[in-house]
């Protein structure tokens, strides 16, 4: 577990990095600040502990940067001790937000609080699990609390399709040239025969209206 320290700081950057090696994260720390986010980038580091004020750009302005590209866990770790501060952290994309000086268990449970947040969120965009409901592409199934289903071939792409595109209206049109590219015709009521089937198949293992209609519109999960 790599952790990256941005503490302008060279005290305190020190007493970060005991602190969490102690704890056995591996630990990166940066002494110039002149291209910040482009390093974070280019690191990937699983975590990354910054402060606010450095010496080129402010901490938030860094943290905005990379959330163009990155979902990187960031936690603040700042003397800066006031509540707008707080929520402009927040706002720019960071995780959590510490104040100096900090209690070493404390910041070491924030640290693992955020990480396991995050961690499960990785986990179950990687599974694709959405509102309970897991599909396992691999074994062309359904699963919700602890039952599983069996999916046709047509099932199994219409749920990947609305699974990649969660929270989003798929069209009838898009559903259609997903299911049948390349096939010079096929007929509109092929995709509610299939939409049908694949609805009775989650309800048999107590999914119910997973699949919503937009008339007019499409479907979303």
């Amino acid at each position: 577990m790599n952790v990256l320290i941005i503490e302008d700081d060279a005290a305190i950057r020190q007493e970060l990095k005991q602190l969490l090696e102690n704890a056995l994260y591996q630990v990166t720390t940066l002494v110039e600040f002149r291209n910040t986010a482009e390093d974070i980038l280019e690191i990937q580091p699983e975590l990354v502990l910054m402060d606010i004020n450095l010496p080129v750009e402010s901490g938030f302005d860094v943290c905005r940067k990379v959330r163009e590209k990155s979902d990187v866990p960031i936690i603040f770790v700042t003397g800066r001790t006031d509540s707008m501060d707080e929520l402009s952290g927040m706002l720019k994309g960071g995780d959590d937000y510490i104040t100096k000086p900090f209690h070493a268990p404390v910041l070491l449970a924030h640290i693992a609080a955020v990480l396991k947040r995050t961690r499960k969120a990785n986990t179950e965009e990687k599974k694709n699990i959405h509102k309970g409901v897991e599909l396992d592409t691999a074994r062309g199934t359904v699963m919700y609390q602890g039952k599983r289903a069996e999916l046709s071939k047509n099932e199994l792409k219409i749920l990947h399709c609305l699974f990649e595109h969660k929270n989003e209206i798929v069209s009838r049109t898009d559903l259609v040239e997903y299911l049948w590219d390349q096939q010079v015709f096929i007929d509109d009521n092929a995709l509610s025969v299939n939409m049908t089937r694949l609805r009775a198949r989650l309800e048999e293992i107590g999914i119910h209206d997973f699949i919503e209609t937009k008339r007019g519109m499409g479907y979303r999960i």
